[in-house]
């Protein structure tokens, strides 16, 4: 027998009674709740692909008390309850938003609890929501990080499966981190997770863009689309934007796009910070620029202050530069940047690969064409004699980024090493066929399928004068080949072939 109940009275039973949700047919407990979800597909294609409606039967199974899905699910619902068995159907038009609703009420996640901010953007989420949790922390705040390498606050720590949890999990991380006293959290959302709505149901305190450049165009199809994806997090309900009354809006004023986001009290930073709507500006410059790091100097509001770090590039004065940005948007003062000084950096970032030999070895997530510009230009305008640049593409990726790609190592690098990164189910002889292209006017091309010949390959390249880049994988230990993730660290392979 099937009752029906309107969403607001579910959530008020699963608050109330603090019932078990489950979105995967597997983990449904007796009497709890099972939501069934969508395919994780861009919003465009939900009609089109099956979702959770297919493992309604096996879900039914274990008698959940509560079903929550589309209209168009009730009558497959009705069909699949066995005579005897009864629930009640909670029928949504939107799911996954839904699913952020009915997560609040049962760990309470809408209660008072830590601000959190969302990091988001093309490139430098990981290194912003890093020099964020180091400011905040060395503040006095209890701070959690959730972000492509790790999930982490105190107490607890552990690798990062995904960029942004599902939303489930996502709230019960939220609800264990309030009752580990956290104050602050800095969370990396990502392009996807917002078309998902796994951050359905999350009340952000601010939000910080950090650019957008081509990426993940395999999912959005086209830049327009994946900028309207990340606007969501600066807009209102009415323009389509997340519920997130109150935030505090920082956006990148040198990025094309996130000028078109700067708007009334949200804060725009940047070396060259245009004008524009909005008046809110932090604008930096670099003072200095070294193999050792790099001297900014910022003005805002006016104040003026300068900050040195170890860390080099302008794409990296930029991430400063929005991190300050958003500091000061959450009341920190001037006097408290100085504890981004001794920020050295994040696994992976242009992570420096210490050595006996002398030798100048960086390991980078670069996986752009726009970050890997970033990382040759930074090691450029170090002063290094020349650059030695190994990287390739992942398979079953966007294609059309695969030959950029190549022409950003042929602008920036002397000597490019095209090999495999994570083929997944594609060929690693047709994806490095597919950057060739981009390669055309490179001084020297260099292939090796095999990565682990790639890099020791080219540690012969350089001398003491030179840097090789090492782009790609960054903090990842794994190479996907197929279906199997295989023990791969470009760190650990090059300490090996360095020693």
């Amino acid at each position: 027998m099937i009752n029906s109940l309107s969403l607001d009275s579910l959530c008020a039973v699963v608050r109330e009674r603090r019932l078990p949700v489950a979105v995967h047919s597997g983990k449904v407990a007796p009497g709890g709740v099972f939501v069934v979800m969508p395919a994780p597909v861009p919003a465009a294609r939900l009609d089109s692909v099956p979702g959770g409606e297919r493992y309604l039967a096996a879900a039914l199974e274990r008698k959940p008390g509560y079903v929550v899905c589309a209209p168009e699910h009730l009558p497959l619902l009705e069909n699949s309850l066995a005579p005897e068995a009864s629930c009640a159907a909670v029928p949504v038009d939107a799911p996954r938003s839904a699913l952020g609703r009915i997560a609040r009420a049962a760990y309470g996640t809408g209660d008072a609890g830590p601000r959190v901010i969302a990091v988001t953007g093309t490139n430098g989420k990981t290194t912003s929501a890093y020099l964020l949790e180091a400011l905040f922390s060395a503040v006095g705040g209890r701070v959690g990080l959730l972000g492509t390498v790790a999930y982490r606050w105190p107490g607890f720590s552990q690798d990062a499966p995904l960029t942004t949890p599902d939303c489930l999990t996502l709230h019960a991380m939220l609800a264990e981190m309030r009752k580990a006293g956290v104050t602050d959290v800095f969370m990396e959302v990502s392009s996807h997770a917002i078309d998902q709505e796994r951050v359905a149901g999350i009340d952000f305190s601010g939000a910080l863009l950090t650019n957008l450049t081509q990426d993940h165009l395999d999912y959005h199809q086209d830049m327009e689309a994946y900028f309207a994806v990340k606007a969501r997090l600066f807009q209102s309900p009415e323009q389509g934007g997340l519920p997130l009354e109150g935030k505090i809006g920082v956006l990148n004023a040198d990025d094309p796009y996130c000028r078109r986001l700067l708007s009334g009290e949200a804060i725009g930073f940047g070396l060259t910070a245009p004008s524009g709507p909005g008046g809110r500006r932090l604008v930096g410059r670099v003072d200095s620029l070294t193999p050792a790091g790099m001297r900014l100097g910022m003005s805002f509001e006016g104040r003026n202050w300068e900050l040195s770090s170890p860390l080099v590039g302008n794409f990296n004065a930029l991430n400063l530069l929005g991190v300050q940005a958003m500091g000061l948007g959450l009341g920190l003062s001037v006097a408290d940047f100085g504890a981004l000084s001794s920020f050295a950096g994040v696994p992976g970032r242009l992570e420096r690969i210490e050595n006996t030999k002398g030798l100048n070895v960086f390991v980078d997530y670069a996986h752009t064409p726009d970050a890997l510009e970033n990382a040759l230009t930074a090691l450029r305008a170090a002063g290094f004699a020349r650059i030695v640049a190994v990287f390739g593409c992942g398979g079953n990726r966007d294609r059309s980024k695969r030959p950029l790609m190549g022409r950003a190592v042929a602008r920036f690098a002397d000597v490019a090493v095209l090999t495999s990164d994570n083929p997944r189910f594609e060929d690693p002889g047709s994806i490095m066929a597919d950057v060739l292209p981009g390669l055309a006017e490179c001084r020297e091309v260099i292939a090796r399928e095999d990565r682990r010949a790639a890099l020791a390959e080219a540690v012969t390249l350089i001398g003491p004068k030179d840097a090789l880049l090492v782009a790609g994988k960054g903090h990842e230990t794994y190479q996907q080949i197929g279906e199997i993730r295989r023990p791969f660290s470009d760190q650990q392979t090059l300490r090996e072939i360095l020693a």
